[in-house]
């Protein structure tokens, strides 16, 4: 995406942003298991450049439903209108600054 087809605001009025690592080898996420992987970013806190991605992946998300063996797929909600809109998007999809916020933990039987 080129950067002078950039808004002045891709991710306006949007804040929180919930994410979630789900999948990979050691099945974050999934029903039983053990690791969590989980973290927030707020839209505005992101550069131009990752707010217009993020704004494409909720208006245009690329299919992640078709699982690839030990691959991640990433979960990203935001609240839009007082109601959550989630997307499920491919790992090569996300930035580097959102997948920064994740922290792992362990989940109590």
């Amino acid at each position: 995406m080129a950067s002078d087809t950039l808004s002045a605001d891709p991710v306006s009025g949007w804040g929180r942003i919930d994410v979630e690592r789900l999948g990979g080898l050691a099945g974050y996420g999934m029903p039983g298991a053990r690791l969590r992987s989980r973290g927030f970013i707020m839209a505005h806190g992101l550069s131009l450049v990752d707010q217009a991605t993020l704004q494409e992946l909720f208006l245009h998300p690329i299919d992640a439903l078709v699982q690839t063996r030990d691959a991640f797929r990433y979960s990203l909600t935001r609240q839009c209108d007082n109601r959550l809109h989630t997307v499920v998007v491919a790992e090569t999809a996300v930035p580097e600054a959102i997948l920064n916020c994740l922290r792992d933990e362990l989940v109590s039987p």
